[in-house]
């Protein structure tokens, strides 16, 4: 518990009656020290009326002083996200079986956002969360889809897969529903390739939840599938990709995590990103995405993909490849 939750709880004991030091220690699970240091931190710096009072042998809030609240202690990184993003979801739920249940869990979420000492109208309207490049998924076949994965029960689907351009009837087993750089995938054993599959909802054409249960995978084997390699092509790593950044992107490279397993370093003054990865696809995307700032050194293959695509992007842009239209 850092200093600011320990203030807040402080401040909601006191606020609710006088307390011995010892009641304090115990309900904040803090020493001695420590309980001083933080009432002697809210009177000095907060400005906070809080008293000793010996015949009780009590700390409190001053009853003759003006009421006292908590300047704004600021919600942290993660507790901000999940908040909002709560918000931003139950404001975008159609109405249905659970809508008399969401009015007051959004009010709720709504308190637990003030407490960052501002009004929760006001962080919702200054402080925003946008999604990047969302694909919607059906209501209903994401409906069945995350039934299949709570009961453990087979799907069969009817899949559009983007690389093949082409419709293949599958059956498998679910295991985890993913949500990934704002979009849903489905983790599941496919009977027909006879190995775990991402598959993005988005591209699941139809969906029957069949009777019959699902295989439950051992989880150290979903979390190496999951995290072996980079993205969402994941699998067991069959290679590493050698990356080496120029000194103006290398400064916002070097503070992001591609992987949890890179290896980072800087070498005279350029960003050097060892990641492992399966499947070059996403891979070949995000470092398409840093243009001529970024060369691939390694693996051979991959630096030649690259290359290939980058020149085939060029061509498209040479003199004459185009055709200009003026208007009259």
């Amino acid at each position: 518990m850092n200093r600011a939750e320990r203030i807040f709880r402080l401040h909601g004991l006191l606020k609710d009656k006088p307390r011995s030091l010892e009641q304090l220690i115990e309900a904040l699970e803090v020493s001695r020290a420590t309980v001083v240091r933080d009432i002697g931190y809210m009177k000095d710096f907060m400005h906070a009326p809080i008293r000793y009072d010996r015949t009780t042998n009590t700390h409190g809030y001053d009853p003759k002083a003006p009421s006292f609240e908590l300047p704004g202690l600021w919600l942290n990184e993660s507790e901000l996200f999940g908040l909002l993003a709560t918000v931003h979801l139950l404001h975008g739920m159609q109405p249905d079986l659970l809508s008399p249940h969401i009015g007051p869990l959004r009010n709720r979420i709504r308190g637990l956002l003030a407490h960052s000492g501002h009004s929760a109208d006001s962080v919702v309207e200054r402080i925003l969360l946008r999604p990047l490049t969302p694909r919607p998924s059906d209501p209903e076949r994401f409906a069945v889809v995350a039934d299949g994965v709570l009961r453990a029960r087979v799907l069969d689907i009817r899949y559009h897969g983007r690389e093949r351009d082409r419709e293949t009837s599958r059956s498998v087993h679910p295991q985890r529903l993913l949500r990934y750089a704002d979009n849903w995938y489905l983790i599941a054993q496919c009977e027909t390739a006879q190995d775990l599959r991402a598959f993005s909802l988005d591209r699941i054409r139809r969906v029957k939840r069949a009777e019959r249960p699902a295989l439950a995978l051992d989880a150290t084997v979903l979390d190496r599938f999951l995290n072996a390699s980079f993205g969402i092509f994941s699998g067991v790593a069959e290679a590493w990709a050698v990356l080496r950044f120029t000194a103006a992107a290398s400064r916002w490279v070097a503070d992001e995590t591609w992987h949890p397993e890179q290896i980072g370093y800087w070498d005279q003054g350029c960003w050097q990103l060892q990641v492992p990865y399966s499947d070059p696809r996403e891979l070949t995307m995000q470092i398409l995405k840093y243009g001529p700032d970024v060369q691939v050194l390694a693996p051979p293959e991959l630096r030649a993909a690259i290359a290939e695509r980058l020149r085939s992007a060029a061509q498209q842009y040479e003199f004459g490849k185009m055709k200009v239209h003026h208007n009259a």
